[in-house]
């Protein structure tokens, strides 16, 4: 599905989401990623929900950003609490949906000016 935004400058903006994949800018990925409207992580190790590990999560709370999305695939999961543990100690804001609900909510606050991060989960054959 399309993702349509104003004009963003030259900060990366998701552009569409579809199963097993997403746009960024220009390029597609197809393994999960973080995301911030600086860089662009590619290859976030995490291949299935189960997977995410705290070092996982302190990577992306390296970035010092204020507001975290972590999109979680193809539907809604939480995270153990152990896991978010390096957000609440820094004091990020944290945020759990399904990953196409991340991309739309990352453009929205990424086009507001915020500090984000969105880690996104992109399960392929799970």
């Amino acid at each position: 599905m399309k993702i349509q935004l104003d004009q963003v400058g030259q900060q990366n903006a998701v552009r569409a989401y579809a199963p097993g994949r997403i746009t960024i800018n220009e390029d597609t990925y197809t393994a999960s990623l973080i995301i911030t409207p600086e860089r662009i992580i590619p290859d976030w190790p995490p291949r299935a929900f189960g997977d995410i590990t705290e070092d996982d999560i302190a990577a992306i709370t390296a970035l010092e950003p204020e507001v975290v999305l972590l999109g979680t695939g193809d539907r809604l999961r939480f995270p153990a609490p152990a896991l978010t543990r390096p957000l609440i100690e820094a004091g990020v804001g944290f945020e759990v949906m399904d990953t196409w609900a991340a991309c739309r909510t990352y453009n929205v606050l990424m086009s507001e000016g915020r500090r984000v991060a969105a880690a996104l989960l992109i399960e392929v054959g799970v």
